[in-house]
């Protein structure tokens, strides 16, 4: 009989983290806040819940992040036997049913015989056993407080933004029509176009929009991949144009043209009744959301499921903290997982929590694991975490920059990337043996 581990936190992280550790014959206590409290992002009692967006981005090998979520299905992570049990039509994506989502982990975990879910905020942390720290991004104060007691030091903070949804009947599609970019995939997107003057007309409307006021005491600190908007609007006449209102590969059917610039709605549920607003994650307040976006072409009439918002996230600086087992260097019986460590992204987070179970179940057992290939996307990530630079470090999503180069130098970004994605899957299935070796050695 082993010890419980206690994971703290059921996110993606905590939950993947604990399904491995179950599968591994070592019993869990998986500790979650919700519903005796939620977070300013959180709605749902669920387990795994999915705030900012339904989608898990890039499905092709030609991203770093459809490479790693084909890791994560070969390596059968919880995760990703959810998300393709689950998955809603988007192109060239990999996007779910977030209800759906959330209902199939929490069907897992909780019928799952070695693991036990308790309902409950925690104030401090066990006193014995190891534990595996999963609080996610929005981790509540008195979690907050004891992670900053560990580490040392106080914790990096920066923000991220909530794109709104809207109910799909309530979009003019007499306006807006149905494609994807390049006509890739089947047409899983609503595109609402602007011409010069109407996009031009956004961006100042934008510019001038009354947005939600920080508090005194926080510094505004934007991850670069998630940026509000109306940051973006700031930046130039432009940006938007060239970034998520961009109209390339979009083609309208009754022009024949490509608009000036335009607003892409991505499937939100399994029904096609939400649309998913891609890029829009926003700070602007509520009334000005209303205003605003419904001046978009096709939108005029929207009826908004949820707003955008914006929260406070935290992590820690992982390479000062974090050995390459995703244990805290000052009490290896403490490990890390999911974004509180420094990763972005729900693939990423969930990722983490896969290696810190698998982690923590070799130290159980008395056994060492091999680390990932840093050739493969899990080792990759894992390589930033724990040997980036330590004193600017940064929130990353998995991409190919993270990766050791090729020993033959290939000219098409296309094909490097796919010989970047062979060899990946070459090294992660040598590692899989491994692994295997070491389970039943």
């Amino acid at each position: 009989m082993h010890t419980p581990i206690s994971i703290i936190g059921a996110g993606l992280a905590g939950c993947e983290a604990a399904w491995q550790l179950a599968e591994r014959g070592i019993p869990v206590r998986l500790h979650e806040m919700k519903p005796v409290r939620f977070s300013p992002a959180h709605q749902s009692p669920g387990l795994a819940e999915l705030v900012c967006s339904n989608s898990l981005r890039g499905a092709a090998l030609t991203n770093a992040v459809g490479l790693l979520k084909e890791e994560l299905r070969r390596c059968a992570a919880l995760f990703m036997q959810a998300a393709d049990a689950t998955a809603v039509p988007a192109g060239g994506a990999l996007a779910v049913d977030r209800d759906e989502f959330s209902a199939y982990i929490t069907e897992k975990i909780t019928q799952h015989p070695r693991i036990t879910l308790v309902r409950e905020e925690v104030a401090h942390l066990p006193a014995e056993g190891r534990i595996i720290i999963a609080a996610g991004p929005l981790a509540a104060e008195s979690i907050s407080r004891e992670i900053a007691r560990l580490t040392g030091a106080e914790h990096l903070y920066f923000y991220d933004a909530i794109a709104p949804i809207v109910e799909a009947d309530s979009i003019d599609t007499s306006k807006a029509w149905r494609a994807s970019r390049y006509d890739k995939g089947s047409d899983d997107y609503l595109n609402c176009p602007l011409d010069e003057d109407q996009y031009r007309s956004f961006v100042a409307a934008l510019r001038t929009a009354d947005k939600v006021p920080a508090r005194d005491f926080e510094q505004l600190i934007h991850f670069e991949g998630c940026m509000p908007i109306e940051e973006l609007a700031a930046r130039g006449d432009l940006t938007l144009a060239f970034g998520p209102m961009k109209p390339v590969g979009l083609r309208d059917p009754r022009t024949g043209r490509e608009p000036f610039a335009v607003v892409q709605l991505r499937q939100d549920d399994r029904h096609a009744s939400l649309y998913n607003l891609v890029g829009f994650q926003t700070k602007l307040t509520y009334p000005e959301q209303r205003r605003l976006f419904r001046t978009i072409p096709g939108l005029e009439n929207a009826r908004f499921a949820r707003l955008g918002s914006m929260h406070r996230n935290t992590f820690i600086n992982a390479p000062r903290c974090l050995n390459s087992r995703q244990q805290l260097r000052s009490d290896p019986h403490l490990f890390f997982a999911g974004q509180i460590t420094g990763v972005e992204g729900y693939v990423e987070s969930a990722a983490s929590g896969f290696l810190a179970g698998l982690f923590a179940a070799a130290a159980t057992l008395g056994t060492e694991l091999p680390d990932p290939p840093a050739t493969t996307a899990l080792g990759a990530l894992l390589t930033h975490l724990t040997q980036a630079d330590p004193t600017d470090f940064q929130p990353m999503n998995v991409n190919y920059g993270l990766f050791p180069p090729l020993e033959k130098r290939l000219r098409k970004r296309a094909e490097k990337r796919l010989a970047l994605a062979a060899r990946a899957l070459d090294d992660l299935k040598d590692w899989q043996s491994q692994v295997a070796r070491v389970w039943t050695g």
